[in-house]
């Protein structure tokens, strides 16, 4: 859908302030997505192409950082599975299914899931969630721009994001394109549907798997004050994301402009890499879609948060550029 964003909301109530943010250094940078494992541990991937095993500081000892494997390429999203395998998608290798090194000597496995799809290079692999039964649904952010220039993509408003879909002994399928920066993906709790955040269109986007409207894609929420980058969901079912930047009225402006002014502007955009600002927020929905917690903080260190990972009470953050994740408590009566 290549028609602009509706109009930055007028919220009635400014976001609650988020707690402290404490960033844990990690021995990389640009933890771009995090997830816990079975264990408790963070797992993360680093512009290095490493992919990071942290271990929280806990009340008798501080953090532990290990390294478990090699892309050789950019991981951005992943997924832990069952089995301690690990999902990771690579912005330049595609989907990845690695087998993480072991304390006993086992060296990291990489396979490559999906590395083309009908015949053409997977680019811009960027996040992925599994079902019960095997499934992967994992989305690509652009068919334009590579991770690179993420935010030519953005200008532009290209509108040639997917989400995909690999049944196991299957063949990737193409769910839905057409997606304005196709990023995070998550399931339902009970798998009725799969989520998509849109950044560009600012919503997060929802296919329904079962039940009647099988098939019928709608927005599960809109409008969001900000970009909405990876998802995860919570214990309780909460679908959480993180809001990388605030929305801006020139931006808005431009996605109403004619498709060759965008395009220049997109060129502009390559060489001008503007810097994010310093404001980090993470919201927070209900399986209906209605914002259960929106927490918010100005004049933060840790910039352009693009994940957001709850476990036990805490909130782990990631980010396309810092050199460590972040942690802070969530805040026991929110929103």
């Amino acid at each position: 859908m290549r028609r602009p964003p509706a109009s930055a909301p007028a919220r009635a109530t400014p976001p609650r302030r988020l707690p402290p943010l404490r960033m844990l250094r990690i021995g990389g940078s640009g933890p771009e997505d995090v997830v816990v494992d079975a264990a408790g541990r963070v797992l993360t991937g680093t512009d290095d192409g490493r992919i990071r095993r942290i271990t929280l500081p806990g009340p008798r000892g501080g953090a532990r950082v290990e390294e478990i494997a090699r892309t050789g390429g950019r991981p951005l999203g992943l997924e832990a599975l069952p089995d301690g395998r690990l999902l990771v998608c690579d912005a330049e290798r595609g989907l990845l299914r690695i087998t993480p090194e072991t304390e006993g000597g086992r060296r990291a496995r990489t396979e490559v899931l999906v590395g083309s799809v009908a015949g053409a290079p997977l680019r811009f692999c960027s996040n992925v969630t599994a079902a019960a039964d095997g499934t992967l649904y994992f989305t690509a952010a652009s068919l334009r721009y590579g991770l690179r220039d993420w935010q030519a993509d953005i200008v532009e408003h290209s509108g040639t994001g997917r989400l995909l879909r690999l049944r196991p002994g299957g063949e990737p399928e193409v769910l839905l394109d057409d997606l304005q920066f196709a990023n995070g993906v998550v399931l339902a709790a009970d798998e009725s549907y799969v989520a998509v955040a849109e950044t560009g269109a600012y919503r997060l986007t929802r296919l329904w798997l079962t039940g009647p409207r099988s098939g019928v894609r709608d927005t599960l929420t809109g409008n969001l004050p900000g970009f909405p980058d990876n998802l995860s969901r919570s214990a309780d079912g909460t679908l959480w994301t993180a809001l990388a930047a605030p929305r801006t009225a020139p931006l808005e402006w431009l996605h109403r402009a004619p498709v060759p002014v965008r395009r220049t502007a997109a060129a502009a955009a390559v060489h001008l890499r503007l810097p994010p600002r310093r404001v980090a927020r993470v919201i927070g929905v209900d399986a209906g879609g209605r914002i259960t917690h929106d927490l918010g903080r100005h004049g933060t260190g840790y910039r352009m948060i693009t994940s957001v990972y709850e476990h036990r009470g805490t909130l782990v953050l990631g980010s396309l550029l810092e050199p460590g994740i972040a942690v802070c408590e969530l805040p026991a009566s929110a929103p």
